[in-house]
């Protein structure tokens, strides 16, 4: 079974998405399972190789129609509940 890859996506992939990839990878630990997460910005996030793309809900519509992989909205980044129900979904 290969590695997971998760991208964590926001406006110019340094901001925003650093802190939710952060978040990822505590709940990965948390859970012990195993990904590899990087940060994306919206404009190439596509272009990029990953198995799903997690994200806020405001750039989620922007994103949807233009991958076939799984996008993620993700509505409150401070919220460790949301974001581990949601990473665990993805893991199923």
């Amino acid at each position: 079974m290969s590695v997971k890859k998760i991208q964590a996506v926001c406006g110019f992939g340094c901001g925003s998405s650093l802190f939710l990839k952060m978040k990822i990878q505590d709940i990965l630990k948390e859970h012990k399972l195993e990904a590899e997460v990087f940060c994306g910005d919206i404009g190439t996030c596509t272009s990029v190789e990953c198995d799903a793309i997690f994200t806020s809900t405001e750039l989620a519509d922007r994103i949807i129609n233009r991958t076939t992989i799984p996008v993620i909205a993700v509505s409150n980044f401070m919220n460790k509940a949301e974001i581990t129900e949601k990473l665990l979904s993805f893991f199923k």
